[in-house]
């Protein structure tokens, strides 16, 4: 009888030593941190080890649909170790699907406890990529051309655009949000001025799209320091060229002489240029009489007729 005991122990060893990665005990550290990131439906699992878990330690993924409720294995994820990834692209293909994820670790004889994923719906979990923008100014207005990326586009049954308008200047800025079209219209800005612009894509089923780079443009080409300084100095220059064409129609044709100045000059101001001529000669003090009879002169019409 003790024999037949025997053989049944050692048999029963034999098949548990046969048996892959036999679950022995439940004594290893659970993973944490179990998630599931996506950028332009690209799935991807992670997580960290348990505390104290040994460097022996293997992980293993299994997924789950959560209408079927049936866990399976991800066969390339069977044997992780602390820090690789799992790429779940090919396993979560339908779109509209809700999955969940989880992981535990295993070494020779020895498991850890399932860690579970939250839910994860690929078509509204996913972050989309950044649409590519192009701006250019139209007067006082900015012309936008967008492209979504190829998976917006693609799972995207109906798509906005929410515009960040941005005056350089003074940081002013305001948002707009448009149906999507490949050229935008940005009104009523002002002229010469530069705005920076960024877009972000929202789509019925999802709204992680990222937003582009600032793209920044003038409404209109800006005023050119340089060329005003250019026209100012072409005009002084224009200006002293006519004064020295006069005054050398004056001097050619003998005006600019004490005479002609004295005919064209006031009385009053004539007296005065005739005392002055000689260098140093003090202007000429005149009495009441003498003022008097050369101011009714000059306010009389008599002072428009030449002398004779």
């Amino acid at each position: 009888m003790r024999l037949v005991i025997l053989l049944l122990l050692l048999l029963q060893q034999m098949h548990l030593g046969n048996a892959p990665w036999t679950e022995v005990s439940v004594s290893l550290p659970a993973p944490s941190n179990v998630s599931i990131s996506s950028f332009n439906m690209e799935h991807t699992l992670s997580f960290l080890p348990g505390a104290d878990s040994p460097d022996s330690s293997r992980f293993e993924v299994q997924v789950v649909r959560l209408s079927k409720k049936s866990w399976k294995a991800v066969a390339a994820c069977s044997a992780l170790t602390a820090g690789q990834t799992c790429n779940l692209t090919r396993v979560f293909k339908d779109p509209l699907e809700q999955f969940r994820a989880r992981v535990r670790a295993f070494t020779a004889g020895q498991t850890s406890s399932w860690t579970v994923s939250s839910a994860f719906h690929p078509l509204s979990d996913t972050v989309l990529g950044p649409p590519d923008v192009v701006v250019s100014g139209c007067g006082n207005c900015l012309l936008l051309r967008v492209r979504p990326s190829i998976w917006t586009q693609q799972i995207g049954l109906s798509m906005d655009l929410v515009i960040n308008v941005k005056r350089t200047r003074d940081g002013a800025q305001f948002i707009l949000t448009r149906p999507y079209e490949e050229e935008v219209e940005i009104p009523y800005l002002q002229r010469g001025v530069e705005y920076c612009v960024t877009v972000t894509v929202k789509t019925l089923f999802n709204d992680n799209s990222g937003p582009s780079d600032a793209h920044c443009a003038f409404t209109s080409p800006p005023p050119s320091h340089s060329l005003s300084v250019v026209y100012g100095l072409l005009g002084a220059f224009c200006a002293l060229l006519l004064l020295l064409l006069l005054i050398g129609s004056f001097v050619c044709s003998g005006q600019l002489s004490v005479r002609g100045l004295r005919r064209r000059l006031p009385t009053t101001l004539s007296y005065f240029l005739l005392k002055v001529q000689d260098v140093g000669a003090a202007p000429p003090e005149l009495s009441g009489d003498t003022l008097a009879t050369l101011l009714h002169k000059e306010g009389s019409a008599d002072c428009l007729l030449p002398d004779h």
